[in-house]
């Protein structure tokens, strides 16, 4: 039985490979792919899920978002992704357009079209946020949110706050406080899980797919020596594999102004939200386990 998943995402790099992965993975079905201007503009990430798509000649429906944050202004990631969000590869000028309906609409249809989906943002969380204050009925339709964002040990845009919740910390808030299940895949985790220089290397050597990524990820400005954070593929890694990952529960609160504007704060000790939790964050997770997954499903793939 296969898990009913949407991803919500801004494509970008790591963006492009966790939607690699998902659309691969047999264990589960992705019903639809909304974009939300994150890592570039909405128009480029749009653009960059339907090139994804199209690469693996699937008839997946993606639909566009947000252009803005609720409020704070729009600030991107070309400096990392580059100018168009997925340099390195040429995947041609015909890979197809959304589909007729904004990304709010599509998400409330398709969420209430099942019985329980599972939602995978991988970029900031507007389109969440809209979709939860238009639509609230959808809520009880949807498992758990398996996000990659937030932090409770730093940030990689402040000292404090990681990208997806700086990019729109209002939307974090809403998407936190809506009362349902969240696992968080924050930088905890996803600076852990390094893809090797080995690893990389590798990709190219294996087919079509492997040299896709390579062509991506050896263009993706993150990183140290030792590797690159595939940061939005550890939630595909911890759908598929929950056991490689150590969760604490956790309350988290999100920071929406201010200099730690997109912190996410974690109640640690249980002491300020009478024992409550809204969250299980990732804290730790198997690095050498996620390399060698990520090789071996690239290499299955055609």
């Amino acid at each position: 039985m296969t898990t009913k998943i949407i991803m919500d995402t801004d494509p970008g790099i790591d963006d492009a490979a966790a939607l690699t992965m998902a659309i691969n993975a047999p264990e589960l079905d992705l019903k639809l792919v909304t974009a939300v201007a994150g890592n570039v503009t909405v128009d480029k990430t749009t653009a960059n899920a339907l090139k994804i798509v199209h690469f693996f000649g699937k008839d997946i429906p993606v639909a566009a978002g947000a252009e803005q944050p609720l409020i704070k202004p729009f600030e991107d990631a070309a400096r990392v992704h580059g100018e168009s969000g997925m340099p390195g590869y040429d995947f041609g000028e015909d890979y197809g357009k959304p589909i007729d309906k904004t990304a709010v609409e599509a998400l409330h249809d398709a969420i209430m079209a099942e019985d329980e989906v599972i939602l995978v943002p991988t970029g900031s969380y507007t389109n969440i946020a809209l979709l939860f204050s238009q639509y609230p009925e959808v809520k009880s339709h949807i498992k758990k949110i398996v996000a990659m964002g937030g932090s409770i040990s730093g940030g990689n845009m402040t000292s404090a706050a990681e990208f997806n919740v700086f990019t729109d910390p209002d939307a974090a808030r809403i998407m936190y406080n809506a009362g349902i299940p969240i696992v968080m895949v924050g930088l905890d985790v996803t600076l852990k899980a390094l893809l090797t220089k080995d690893t990389i290397a590798k990709l190219a050597t294996l087919n079509e797919t492997g040299k896709m990524l390579n062509g991506l990820i050896t263009h993706y400005n993150d990183g140290t020596d030792e590797g690159r954070p595939m940061h939005d593929v550890n939630t595909i890694f911890y759908l598929l594999h929950p056991e490689a990952f150590t969760t604490k529960k956790m309350w988290i609160d999100v920071q929406t102004e201010g200099p730690a504007i997109g912190c996410t704060v974690g109640d640690v000790r249980g002491a300020y939200h009478d024992g409550k939790t809204n969250a299980e964050v990732c804290v730790d997770i198997d690095a050498d386990a996620f390399n060698k997954w990520f090789i071996e499903r690239v290499a299955e793939m055609d």
